[in-house]
């Protein structure tokens, strides 16, 4: 694993030194489980992108979602 030096505001410091202590985890595994979390959802966040800019990929509905995922998997009555 490698060591990667940053700064931070007192503020936010002080924000993450109080969540490590709820956790009862270090201030690293605050940080990293950020960093973590934001590159994450950055990718994802440029998938949703590309494929909203993508001309030929159809958009549809949620009505029309939902119509296909129950074509596909039909959601099963339960007997009384």
């Amino acid at each position: 694993m490698h060591v990667t030096a940053l700064r931070l505001p007192d503020t936010l410091e002080l924000e993450v030194e109080k969540v490590a202590e709820q956790l009862q985890r270090t201030k690293s595994y605050v940080i990293r489980k950020a960093v973590e979390t934001y590159v994450r959802e950055y990718a994802n966040y440029q998938i949703a992108l590309g494929r909203l800019n993508d001309k030929d990929d159809d958009i549809i509905s949620s009505k029309e979602m939902r119509a296909l995922v129950e074509k596909k998997h039909p959601v099963q009555k339960v007997g009384k």
